[in-house]
């Protein structure tokens, strides 16, 4: 099998392409603009690295799909400051560049593994959110915040359309808060400029006070990378078709908090080593009103808990990694 992976360098493209590469036969094809987070992959036989554009060589891109059996299309904008501040930019990416990738592996009959969102449930009230049963709710026009949310379902729903009406095979994935070694530059001080996680570990370490948007009351599922890429190279082991034009949630709600409590938990944890515990002590916690933090186009979600009981029954995953274990190996990949 030969997959490839758009975006491989990033978050999760990197930790796939080491665990395809570990663990099954598949030849893996890697595009992204970098290959930093790439380093233990690039010298193995399976392993092709292409350093394109996906936007400006999508001739090269067009071939890569034709060589490929399997596509997974990780490329987006994926951070709530850039949803407010940049919406086109999050529309042009993450639905219209996509949807070109999409069309292809129709034409050419490949099969798409889609990163979807948990952001795609918006503000259902559902307990726990239901890839079937529960509704997607976002909110009005002017809350720029939802664009990536919008775009995301969007594309959701013309991959269905396309496995539906033209026979697609396509899997769609909704990553819940997942976390882990390389999520994010924690150095770059911009606030709001990575994922809530990282951006509070740059804080501690940069002596900053740690910014709580609206008190940091919101529940988020914090899902460790390595449970996440066990569930996809599952999906693409695709075992009796079983995740064959397929919605799967992706995350661990027993591992449920506050970001408050996140907070705290960091505070604690980096405390614990030796060279960073004067910088944790230091560090304080401010509640900030989320206009002020992100401006005027932004809106939360205060729970945003998956079932994953689809997932268990049809390829038997879930989850195994603990939030404080699962804080201790991060911590330990940025602070060692």
């Amino acid at each position: 099998m030969s997959i490839l992976i758009l975006g491989a360098n990033g978050f999760i493209g990197s930790h796939l392409s080491e665990a395809l590469l570990a663990t099954t036969n598949a030849s893996v094809i890697a595009v992204d603009l970098a290959q930093h987070n790439l380093d233990a992959c690039m010298t193995h036989p399976r392993f092709q690295f292409f350093q394109k554009n996906m936007l400006t060589c999508k001739k090269d891109i067009t071939d890569y799909i034709k060589r490929s059996d399997v596509v997974l299309p990780l490329v987006a904008i994926a951070n709530p400051s850039a949803y407010v501040n940049n919406p086109l930019g999050v529309f042009e990416l993450d639905f219209e560049a996509n949807l070109d990738i999409v069309r292809q592996c129709v034409e050419f009959k490949k099969r798409i593994i889609f990163p979807s969102t948990s952001e795609v449930y918006g503000m259902c009230p559902d307990a726990a959110f239901d890839e079937d049963v529960s509704s997607l709710v976002t909110g009005p026009i002017q809350k720029e915040r939802w664009i990536y949310s919008a775009s995301k379902q969007l594309l959701d729903r013309v991959i269905y359309a396309y496995g539906k009406r033209q026979e697609l095979d396509y899997t769609l994935f909704r990553p819940f808060n997942w976390y882990g070694p390389r999520l994010d530059n924690i150095f770059n001080p911009k606030p709001g400029a990575s994922r809530v996680l990282t951006q509070f570990i740059g804080n501690i370490l940069r002596g900053e006070n740690i910014m709580l948007v609206d008190g940091g009351a919101q529940q988020r599922c914090f899902t460790h990378i390595s449970d996440g890429i066990s569930a996809l190279v599952k999906i693409i082991e695709n075992k009796n078709n079983a995740a064959s034009q397929a919605i799967f949630n992706i995350g661990n709600p027993i591992a449920n908090s506050s970001i408050r409590v996140l907070a705290e938990q960091l505070i604690a944890l980096i405390a614990t080593y030796p060279a960073y515990a004067a910088l944790a002590n230091r560090a304080q916690l401010v509640d900030v009103d989320a206009n002020t933090y992100y401006g005027p186009g932004y809106q939360d979600v205060q729970l945003r808990v998956p079932s994953i009981q689809k997932i268990r029954a049809a390829l038997d995953w879930h989850p195994l990694v603990g939030m404080e274990e699962g804080l201790r190996q991060t911590l330990d990949f940025y602070l060692k």
